[in-house]
């Protein structure tokens, strides 16, 4: 190659080295401050001839994750849900709410007075709300125990817990699950007759049958069906 071709090619060689220079500076000018790659002048991320972005020296793994284009040219570096936002879940049907049916069984049906043991009459009374208990979707059963006003505090508490835990086996002997019967017992807190209502300091058979209506236990079944 002679002298004079020789110059020519170098000549040309830096005018290009020189106007891609110019060209990336034009470029890096025009980079705003919340970026992290060099954008040209139309807004668009320049790139190397192997097609990656060029970055600036303000980029780091979060600040690229804040970059509009941080997913096109480093998404592999970036977190999971930065570049693959989960997709909202279609609205489901509303759920059915579930209902209450709430069932009072006189003591008098199943129990003795001053008793736990249930009573034939009572066992078949428990029998009817196993069988609505199986024609619905249940949730749950409650069932809560109640005593009338004779006796400490504390002896009519334990009497009706023990009825309430009395009607939760024999449900559970009809083929309720365990797990969905709960059981409470409230002593004498909430009598049903008024203070009035049935006087006398003894448990004649005339009071008795009068504080009938206290001595129950109710029961709640509530599901959907």
């Amino acid at each position: 190659m002679n002298r004079t071709a020789k110059n020519s090619m170098l000549a040309l060689l830096a005018a290009a080295t020189v106007g891609f220079g110019a060209s990336l500076a034009q470029a890096q000018t025009s980079i705003p401050l919340d970026r992290v790659y060099v954008i040209d002048q139309r807004g668009e991320v320049v790139k190397s001839g192997t097609g990656l972005c060029w970055r600036t020296g303000f980029w780091t793994p979060a600040a690229a994750a804040n970059d509009p284009a941080g997913c096109m040219c480093d998404k592999d570096l970036l977190p999971k849900e930065v570049c693959e936002p989960k997709v909202a879940a279609a609205p489901s049907a509303p759920a059915a709410k579930p209902t209450g049916d709430k069932i009072t069984i006189a003591a008098d049906a199943l129990f003795d007075f001053d008793k736990a043991t249930l009573r034939p009459e009572g066992k078949a009374k428990l029998d009817e709300v196993a069988a609505k208990a199986k024609a619905i979707k249940l949730e749950v059963i409650i069932a809560v125990g109640h005593t009338d006003r004779f006796g400490s505090d504390a002896y009519n508490q334990k009497l009706s817990e023990k009825r309430a835990a009395a009607v939760k086996t024999y449900l559970v002997s009809k083929g309720i699950d365990a797990n969905r019967v709960y059981t409470e017992g409230k002593g004498k807190k909430n009598p049903v007759t008024k203070p009035d209502q049935c006087p006398g300091k003894a448990p004649t058979k005339k009071v008795i049958e009068c504080l009938q209506p206290d001595r129950r236990v109710d029961i709640e079944l509530i599901g959907t069906k």
